[in-house]
């Protein structure tokens, strides 16, 4: 795939870039090794005041790097500037939070004591220059939440980013440097997918993270594992969203439509599965429909859209083939279904909600990665956490109900990575983010995903 700028409101390629020889790829992995040194031994202070530096000049170039999100993938230029003031948020986070979040651990002297230590901790040291392979989706918050406890821990960033949004790769690299950060703190690296192996088995890259799809996560997890690398991986997802008798269904469907076609519908954590019990199927379903069918799709550009292009024309090519499989095996369409008329020249498609979904159609099993919807009616609590489960992806979850025992079944019977109660599921600093089954592991955010980077260091004393 060519690394280039290609507005997905038309087709028309903007920019190319050259990615990075060997020689350039070797330069940037020594400056890397050599600025872990120096900046594994900064004080947390330093750190945090380079990281709040980055977060001011952001807030500052919100309206600019929002245009650019927007003309690189085309999600709506609101929700791009609301993604940019996300990783504000989040820098500032742990800028305030790291030394808290990794400071050291003392087991009480009388658990220590029988092994003969005078003093006992655990220390948190970070590990160095650490790969990240992140996707186009949500291409300035996915490298935020993933740089900003990095940097903050005394690591090191090497970005390869997709190759569809190297303006804002290039924009991330800069706003690093213009913060402060000594150089190699953090670098882009313009490469293809075919020079990740190469890197990740360099070693002096210490460890890697990914977001993206499986095919890309089974990669890295391969080859990291050939190097024995420490691995974060956050893959696909197919999220359930349940909703029970009890459930306030007017404010349930209302969300579903948001938590269904936010960023286009392109969201690992969007809601994609709508589980709904017999008793409010009916009314759910007429909201539901009729809300995603009153969605503006156009230009993002505009402040009025509601919906833009999908990233790429395969990207559009695969949610068609898979709505084309189940209407063929028997689904059908409430609303959507197809391309709007009247936009051509870029990769549009309407929000649609499919019913009627049986196992034998693809998309009962696979993700849509795009503004569609499949609904299901079921009968019980019980039969609803056995088709949430029925999945491959565990990512995470939204449930509907007012009743504490429904609440607690779900909670210990679904298999995913977040169970959000009466609300959208989203990402937030100081939660852990990630999911189970071929969702990945380990975890982003929060004190679980600063330390994910880190060296959980014994120090074991006696005699001084």
């Amino acid at each position: 795939m060519p690394i280039a700028t290609v507005n997905p409101a038309n087709g028309e390629t903007l920019k190319t870039f050259d990615p990075l020889t060997p020689d350039g790829i070797e330069q940037r992995l020594a400056t890397a090794a050599a600025a872990f040194r120096t900046h594994r031994t900064t004080e947390f202070a330093e750190r945090a005041r380079l990281l709040r530096r980055a977060a001011d000049l952001l807030e500052q170039d919100e309206q600019d790097i929002a245009r650019t999100m927007t003309t690189e993938m085309g999600k709506p230029l609101a929700a791009a500037r609301a993604e940019a003031a996300k990783c504000v948020k989040a820098m500032r986070w742990y800028a305030d939070n790291a030394e808290r979040l990794l400071a050291d651990e003392h087991p009480a002297d009388t658990d220590v004591k029988d092994s003969g230590a005078d003093r006992a901790l655990v220390r948190y040291r970070p590990l160095g220059p650490i790969l990240a392979v992140m996707p186009w989706n949500f291409p300035l918050w996915q490298v935020v939440r993933f740089a900003a406890p990095a940097l903050m821990a005394g690591n090191v960033g090497l970005l390869k980013h997709a190759s569809n949004v190297p303006q804002t790769a290039l924009y991330l690299e800069d706003l690093f440097r213009r913060a402060g950060y000594p150089e190699g703190c953090f670098q882009t690296l313009l490469v293809g997918s075919d020079a990740i192996e190469g890197i990740l088995r360099d070693p002096r890259v210490a460890a890697a993270t990914l977001t993206g799809s499986e095919p890309a996560g089974r990669s890295v997890a391969a080859i990291a594992g050939d190097e024995v690398k420490k691995t974060v991986l956050e893959l696909g997802g197919s999220d359930p969203f349940v909703v029970m008798p009890s459930a306030d269904v007017e404010r349930a469907a209302a969300t579903a439509v948001t938590a269904r076609t936010q960023n286009n519908g392109q969201s690992c954590i969007a809601a994609k599965r709508f589980i709904v019990h017999t008793d409010v199927y009916e009314e759910f379903a007429e909201r539901f429909v009729a809300a995603m069918a009153a969605l503006t799709v156009g230009d993002p550009m505009d402040e009025g859209t509601d919906v833009g292009p999908l990233a790429s024309e395969r990207g559009r090519a695969d949610l068609e083939e898979l709505v084309d499989d189940a209407v063929g095996a028997g689904a059908t369409a409430r609303c959507g279904g197809g391309r709007p008329e009247g936009l051509d020249r870029g990769w549009y498609y309407l929000p649609t909600v499919l019913s009627g979904i049986t196992p034998d159609m693809r998309i009962h099993r696979e993700e849509a990665f795009g503004p569609v919807a499949t609904l299901y009616r079921v009968e019980s609590l019980q039969e609803a956490v056995d088709l949430a489960n029925d999945s491959p992806f565990g990512l995470s979850s939204n449930v509907w109900t007012r009743d504490e025992e429904d609440v607690a079944g779900f909670v210990r019977d679904l298999e995913a990575g977040g169970v959000f109660v009466n609300g959208m599921t989203a990402s937030h600093p100081a939660l852990p983010f990630g999911g189970v089954k071929r969702s990945g592991y380990g975890r982003e955010l929060s004190g679980h995903g600063i330390k994910e980077f880190c060296n959980a260091t014994t120090v074991w004393r006696t005699g001084i």
